[in-house]
């Protein structure tokens, strides 16, 4: 794992193509070792949620480019490693499973987190999220609840979106992602039971996950 960091921690400071070209091998022994967690990852995931048995690791995993066509930022290569773990594959709108190792940086941005559930689903996902948590918020409330080491992210409308009245459930219905984090910290990182502990995590918000993919499951048949 230190290898993966150092490595992230170096690419941080040298984002150019000559330096990666350069350092290509510890590239490949970086993304070796993450790809080792990753899988672990996600056999773990499929050992309790049947959708993303059919998976590979490749489905799952992304590539170190960054797309600069529409981006401010022209940096060549993305400085963390992830793994998506949802039941159509990484380019779906599933919700899912995401694993991603950063080193915190000086700006106060990266860190290493785990995420579950839905992130900025399209325009008919989201009409069908939210006519689900209507009429079964309750379910929502307690699958979130009972995710006690993690978070819900925060990202709202202030007020009710066209077509919802009032309820005791406005707080989620007006969510533009439901998105569980939770903050991993260095030393269970570097913990030899990070995958366990990934594991058991992530079985805590499979409910929210389930209920967000049923919920969608009718998209486009409405």
């Amino acid at each position: 794992m230190e290898e993966i960091l150092e490595f992230l921690t170096d690419l941080r400071q040298n984002n150019n193509r000559e330096w990666f070209h350069s350092n290509k091998s510890e590239y490949k022994n970086a993304q070796s070792k993450f790809n080792l967690i990753a899988e672990r990852f996600l056999k773990d995931i499929s050992t309790f949620d049947n959708s993303v048995k059919h998976l590979t690791l490749k489905e799952c995993t992304y590539r170190i480019y960054r797309d600069l066509r529409f981006s401010k930022d022209k940096t060549p290569y993305k400085t963390h490693f992830g793994v998506y773990v949802c039941q159509g594959g990484k380019k779906s709108w599933d919700a899912g499973y995401y694993f991603h190792i950063e080193p915190k940086w000086e700006d106060g941005t990266g860190g290493h987190k785990l995420y579950c559930g839905s992130f900025m689903p399209d325009k008919d996902r989201l009409q069908l999220i939210r006519e689900d948590v209507f009429n079964n918020g309750k379910l929502y409330r307690q699958a979130i609840q009972e995710a006690k080491n993690f978070y819900l992210e925060e990202n709202s409308l202030k007020k009710n979106p066209k077509g919802f009245p009032e309820s005791e459930f406005d707080d989620l219905i007006r969510m533009k992602s439901f998105i569980l984090v939770q903050d991993i910290t260095k030393n269970q990182l570097l913990s030899k039971d990070l995958n366990e502990y990934l594991k058991q995590e992530s079985k805590v918000g499979y409910p929210l996950i389930k209920m967000l993919n049923e919920a969608t499951s009718f998209v486009g048949n409405y």
